[in-house]
Parts: C-alpha cells; sequence; structure tokens
C-alpha cells in the first residue's frame, strides 16, 4: 500500500513551488509571447521549466512512481505515475492573464489517486486524494445542487483536434437549453469551477490526459459526474470529457452529443 497522504503533501508543496516560477516567468500582459506548436496550442519558456522541476524532484523523492508530461511525454514509464501539466491555460499564461495553473496528478492503472492544481495569478490551491474528500484552499468543496438548466452555467472548452462546428453545435444545444455559456482557455481550471460549485458543467470534444489528470480525483470527490474518461481511449489518445452537476447529468449528456 502506498502512503497516498504523504504523495498529496509533496505534490501541495511541488506545485506550489512550480506556480511561483511559472509566476515569476510570466510575461506582461499584452500579444502573445510563446511559440506554436500547432493551432492555438502554445509553447512558453515556463512550461519546459515547470516540467523539468517537477520532473527531477518526484524523481527525488519517488523514484518508484513514473512521470509523463506534456512537453516530455512518458519520461519514466510505470503503471502508476505523475502525469503533469506544467500551465494548462497557456494561451492566457502567454498573455500575461491570470487564469492558468500547475496540474498535478497521480494515476494507478486507470484510476486516479490524487490530484492537485495550482493556480498561483489567482490564489487558489485545489486538492484531493481517494477517499478523503476535495478542497479549496483547504476547505471542502462540492459539486452545484443546480438541477435546471436554465439556472446552469456550462463551460465548453474548443479543441483544434476536432471541426469548429462541433464546438459550435455544444454551444448551440446549451443556449438552446438556457444555459449561460462560457469558454475560459483553460480545462483544468474549468473542470475545478465544477468541482466547486462555480460552474454547472465542463464539456470538450476532445482533451488530452494531462489536461485532465490533476481534475480527475478533485472531481470525483467532490461528486460531480465525469465521463468515463480513463475506461477508454483517453489515456492514451486523449477523449470527450463531460463534468456536471449530478442534477444536470441527463441535460448534459444531451447538450454534449459529440457525434
Amino acid at each position: 500500500m502506498i502512503d497516498l497522504a504523504a504523495r498529496l503533501d509533496a505534490a501541495l508543496r511541488l506545485a506550489t513551488e512550480a506556480g511561483q516560477l511559472a509566476l515569476r516567468m510570466r510575461p506582461a500582459p499584452g500579444a502573445a509571447q510563446a511559440k506554436l506548436k500547432g493551432a492555438q496550442d502554445w509553447l512558453t519558456e515556463a512550461d519546459g521549466a515547470v516540467e523539468a522541476y517537477l520532473a527531477q524532484a518526484l524523481a527525488a523523492l519517488f523514484p518508484e512512481d513514473g512521470f509523463q508530461g506534456e512537453e516530455t511525454g512518458k519520461s519514466r514509464p510505470g503503471a502508476r505515475r505523475w502525469v503533469v501539466d506544467p500551465i494548462d491555460g497557456t494561451s492566457n499564461y502567454a498573455r500575461g492573464g491570470s487564469r492558468w495553473c500547475v496540474s498535478l496528478g497521480l494515476i494507478e492503472d486507470r484510476t486516479p489517486l490524487l490530484g492537485v492544481l495550482v493556480a498561483p495569478a489567482l490564489g487558489e490551491t485545489f486538492a484531493a486524494r481517494q477517499g478523503h474528500g476535495a478542497t479549496l484552499n483547504g476547505v471542502a468543496i462540492h459539486a452545484a445542487a443546480t438541477d435546471d438548466a436554465k439556472r446552469a452555467t456550462i463551460e465548453v472548452g474548443w479543441s483544434p483536434r476536432v471541426p469548429n462546428i462541433v464546438f459550435q453545435d455544444v454551444v448551440a444545444r446549451a443556449l438552446a437549453a438556457g444555459c449561460m455559456v462560457r469558454s475560459g482557455g483553460s480545462g483544468a481550471m474549468g473542470l475545478a469551477d465544477v468541482a466547486a460549485g462555480r460552474l454547472d458543467a465542463y464539456v470538450e470534444a476532445h482533451i488530452n490526459l494531462w489536461d485532465v489528470a490533476g481534475a480527475l480525483a478533485i472531481l470525483a470527490e467532490a461528486g460531480a459526474e465525469v465521463s468515463p474518461f480513463m475506461a477508454g481511449r483517453g489515456p492514451e489518445q486523449g477523449d470527450a470529457i463531460i463534468a456536471t452537476a449530478p442534477g444536470l447529468a441527463k441535460i448534459t449528456l444531451e447538450i454534449a452529443s459529440f457525434n
């Protein structure tokens, strides 16, 4: 039996330190200061620096655990591994914005064991470990009790990996159902907001493992309903994600019909 409490404590400390590193390197507000890996797929110097810091620190503390990062891939393979997105919301970060986070999750096979999201520019830290609830800045959080779509706020994530019409159709169905719609540029932060009850749902037609790994345990422990991302192609190829307040699960599934 591995010590998840010790790993969560370490993850909180390291993600906080990594967040401060990213904050010091954040560009001033203005035009994006970053390279493009693809359409709206940004890469900054801080992405590499944060990922390298976390990879080295986790290897020193937990050499028996594997490591997978957005930028370096599975540098240490293993059934149990840390999955890192050094800066989720890079499009915001690259313009000097605040809605971004360091995302750190521990998974074993296809099971999320713990997750930490640190958003230093917002002063927010989300955390959870299996069976022990989810928190925001140390205070317990829960998915919203919303059960009426006309009172709901839903975030729709955009992905360059699917045709734009898919995104447009989801937005149209959400508006037709009476939802308020937004898109904030960080999948991890959107999912965390569902866990905290600040959003009623987050849906995206395609998202990668590193974007969701830190949030999955947080969502589960906060009582949100989440699509089976880890059960299918998600861990290797990415997949759709649907996270919702339980009372809106039926309508959210109808809205997020990606076929």
